[in-house]
């Protein structure tokens, strides 16, 4: 019962708060509210995670740079990969549109910029590193949803039937089926692993058997392989893979707080302090 009444206060108060309309964001014959309300409302539910994300970019910024080319390679990967269902895919991961996914693909390169700072690769871990590397392919898929569907498209291949043709008549993959299940070009750590595996140990023009991943079931065909660079041209990404197979959550955030304590970062809504500990709202 208390707690109704404490509600009833509160609305009363808010209701004679809002009778100014000056500065009124909604004004209606059942009242008004307010930009305190409104601002109110939304640091409880978005404003640690925005407070941070703004903190992050301001803090980040002042030592490390994200030049646009460099989003721009992200996105058109991004792109290449998920075709027409780029825009519908980005938004069931919550960005409201290209724009909000490249701003959060600034602060993510800059935190991965900040922490591969502290991670030190030496000579014998690239020389590895090369050695296990493979380089890009070109597939090309059709993706069911069953294993016998998979076994009798995969029996029309063997009859003579073309791949492209299955693909667009059977793949559930809208977005590479109407390329007859083109997949451009990717590299490793980019697809599903089972996918992966399967792909890359296939020859060139070779098909695979069905391969089941958590989408369904694969019949993967490989259209092309580049040629393996040279050591000296690969250094510079097998660094950041090898310092990328070393990032931990826990070095996340470490590397985050010390940035914070550097800038002498201060929270002065006590609402907000949240926004200052990453050990659960770090990017990965």
């Amino acid at each position: 019962m208390k707690k109704w009444i404490l509600a009833g206060v509160m609305i009363g108060s808010l209701g004679l708060s809002a009778c100014s309309s000056g500065n009124a964001v909604m004004k209606s014959d059942a009242g008004n509210i307010s930009q305190d309300e409104l601002y109110q409302a939304m640091k409880t539910k978005y404003g640690t995670q925005t407070l941070q994300q703004l903190a992050l970019e301001k803090v980040l910024s002042s030592e490390y740079t994200v030049s646009k080319s460099e989003i721009d390679a992200h996105v058109k990967k991004s792109k290449d990969q998920l075709g027409d269902q780029f825009l519908t895919t980005i938004k069931q991961y919550g960005y409201q549109d290209e724009n909000d996914f490249r701003e959060a693909l600034k602060i993510n390169l800059l935190e991965q910029k900040a922490v591969y700072k502290t991670i030190k690769v030496t000579d014998k871990q690239l020389k590895a590193a090369y050695a296990s590397y493979k380089p890009d392919i070109k597939a090309r898929h059709i993706l069911v949803s069953d294993e016998n569907s998979a076994n009798d498209i995969e029996a029309k291949l063997k009859a003579g039937a073309k791949f492209e043709d299955l693909a667009k008549q059977y793949s559930t993959d809208t977005a590479s089926a109407s390329n007859g299940g083109d997949l451009g070009w990717f590299g490793t750590g980019e697809m599903d692993s089972d996918f992966e595996k399967a792909a890359f140990a296939l020859k060139l023009n070779e098909i695979s058997s069905p391969v089941k991943t958590q989408y369904g079931y694969h019949i993967i065909q490989v259209t092309g392989i580049k040629q393996k660079p040279s050591f000296s041209k690969l250094k510079s990404t097998l660094t950041n893979q090898v310092k990328q197979s070393k990032v931990t959550s826990d070095m996340i955030t470490k590397v985050l707080k010390a940035e914070f304590k550097k800038e002498n970062v201060s929270i002065s809504d006590k609402d907000l302090k949240q926004a200052v500990d990453f050990s659960s709202t770090t990017a990965q």
